[in-house]
């Protein structure tokens, strides 16, 4: 895999912290910053995929953001 070197600004705080972890798990600086970045990329996906499977159930059940608050305490209320 090609590979490219970037330059980025990180607060003193945060990179020490991040310095502190990657020493704890024998990792380089460039290893944890590429894991957390697939981990909040397969994050981002998720929640995405979780977002749409929502949005498919309101179109189905015709629940818009004006009538949900109603849905909501009738549902509550029926159990």
């Amino acid at each position: 895999m090609k590979t490219r070197i970037i330059n980025i600004s990180i607060p003193d705080q945060l990179l020490s912290e991040a310095d502190q972890l990657a020493k704890m798990e024998y990792r380089t600086r460039s290893e944890l910053f590429r894991e957390a970045l697939r981990s909040y990329l397969l994050t981002q996906s998720n929640l995405k995929s979780i977002y749409g499977y929502g949005a498919r159930q309101a179109k189905k059940q015709k629940i818009t953001s004006q009538n949900l608050n109603q849905k909501i305490f009738n549902y509550r209320t029926q159990k």
